[in-house]
């Protein structure tokens, strides 16, 4: 099917959803239809449409520029030495990419505090409502969901989040699971890109159109797993609003405020890199005195696998799902363990994989010389696939910070977790295989 194949990825993720459904008579496949019409015309338009493809590009552009400017900062305070790969020390991690969260973190808060975030918030929500035809708490939230994170978007329609039905929680934590936060995305950029300009434009620009794209295929995957069969509560103007829950003297305590949180952040996603990739080389410390025994390992050579892993576990269980996305046959071992990665570990991690595959260089995890293992296409729709928070640990993070906002719904958050996580994984799946309906090969 080459380029088309991902016509047969969408038609697999909206099966697997149905067969999460708690209500499969009553799926409204109007709804998923119409959903995944206007997700194909939102990709053709960002991907191929001149003028809205000029303007993504432009925002890869400025995205560019900020990480950039970023470095400013982080030369002052580690010197431009330890950003030389040249040195001894090659790439620091902690050097190279953690400052830019803090930065893009301070950045966000400044654009919250001058309300522009607000508008451009209040305005994706009204597109989303409508074409989709959804409610207005429905909307705002899932539009700051492409802006922030998993537990600060349901802060935009707080009043409402107590006595929303159990299809709009449903929806409220799929699409967290959806989308990343704009804090992450430079770094993302900066780990996908590399040195090389033009790649990381090219990769801000699908960064940036995976978050506005996952949010069609988050409604269709919610609608399909919990349907609506409540009536939604009543609105009004107080109920929704695309602030921040965080109220700044000025805009210099804006700054601040959002750099402590970068750095809060940035500190998290060392300690949590350090643990899991700890502990997954521990996870295959076993694996690989398994892949070590003589008639085990012949059998492995007859498959061209040459260490037995849990990647390549992970690899040979997702390959299929990574091909249906349009993920090149030779590239799905690859694809699909990075999938898996991203769903027991973190996307992070996965991401820091699939940057290794995409650039020769060092390996980040055994300091060795690596090639480039990934067509550009691969590449390109894996970083869709990948664009999301879907994985264990956020199943902790959503629950412990929706029961601050509605406490009495917190036993519904905690049976609906799961299978929200779950949705998340398929709609960033989803919005994969359709961008490989429009990214060349």
């Amino acid at each position: 099917m080459g380029q088309y194949t991902g016509l047969l990825g969408i038609c697999v993720m909206i099966l697997l959803a149905f067969a999460l459904s708690t209500n499969r008579s009553k799926v409204p496949w109007k709804f998923v239809f119409i959903g995944v019409i206007v997700e194909i015309l939102v990709a053709g338009a960002i991907l191929r449409l001149p003028g809205i493809r000029d303007f993504f590009e432009g925002m890869g552009w400025f995205v560019n520029r900020v990480i950039d400017m970023s470095q400013a900062g982080t030369d002052f305070v580690f010197g431009s030495a330890l950003r030389d790969k040249s040195k001894p020390w090659g790439f620091i991690f902690a050097v190279q990419v953690l400052p830019i969260v803090i930065f893009f973190s301070s950045l966000m808060s400044v654009l919250y505090y001058l309300g522009v975030m607000q508008r451009i918030v209040a305005v994706l929500a009204w597109c989303l409502r409508k074409t989709l035809r959804v409610t207005g708490a429905e909307a705002t939230c899932m539009a700051a969901n492409m802006f922030i994170g998993q537990t600060e978007a349901p802060l935009t329609i707080r009043p409402l989040i107590p006595r929303m039905t159990r299809a709009q929680l449903m929806l409220v934590m799929l699409g967290g699971f959806a989308h990343i936060a704009g804090s992450v995305l430079g770094a993302y950029v900066l780990m996908l890109g590399g040195d090389n300009e033009h790649s990381r434009v090219l990769f801000a620009k699908h960064l940036i159109a995976a978050s506005v794209m996952s949010a069609p295929s988050a409604f269709v995957m919610a609608r399909i797993i919990v349907p609506e069969v409540e009536t939604p509560p009543p609105e009004d103007a107080r109920s929704l609003h695309a602030a921040a829950d965080e109220d700044h003297a000025n805009v210099f305590d804006a700054a601040a405020g959002g750099a402590t949180t970068g750095m809060k952040l940035a500190a998290n996603i060392a300690a949590m890199l350090i643990g899991f990739i700890s502990l997954l080389a521990l996870i295959n410390w076993p694996i690989h005195a398994i892949g070590e025994i003589s008639s085990v390992k012949a059998w492995l050579a007859t498959q061209g696998i040459s260490e037995l892993s849990l990647q390549v576990i992970l690899g040979r269980l997702f390959a299929p799902l990574a091909w249906t996305m349009g993920i090149e046959w030779k590239d799905a071992p690859l694809i699909g363990s990075l999938l898996g990665e991203k769903l027991i570990l973190t996307e992070f991690v996965a991401y820091l994989h699939l940057a290794d595959a995409l650039h020769p260089g060092l390996d980040v995890d055994t300091g060795g010389e690596i090639v480039a293992k990934l067509s550009p296409r691969s590449a390109q729709i894996a970083a869709y696939a990948l664009c999301g928070f879907a994985n264990f640990a956020s199943i902790a993070i959503q629950i412990g910070g929706l029961s601050v906002l509605a406490p009495s719904r917190r036993k519904e958050f905690a049976r609906l977790a799961l299978r929200a996580m779950v949705g998340g994984a398929l709609a960033t799946q989803m919005t994969a295989s359709v961008a490989g309906l429009f990214i060349a090969a």
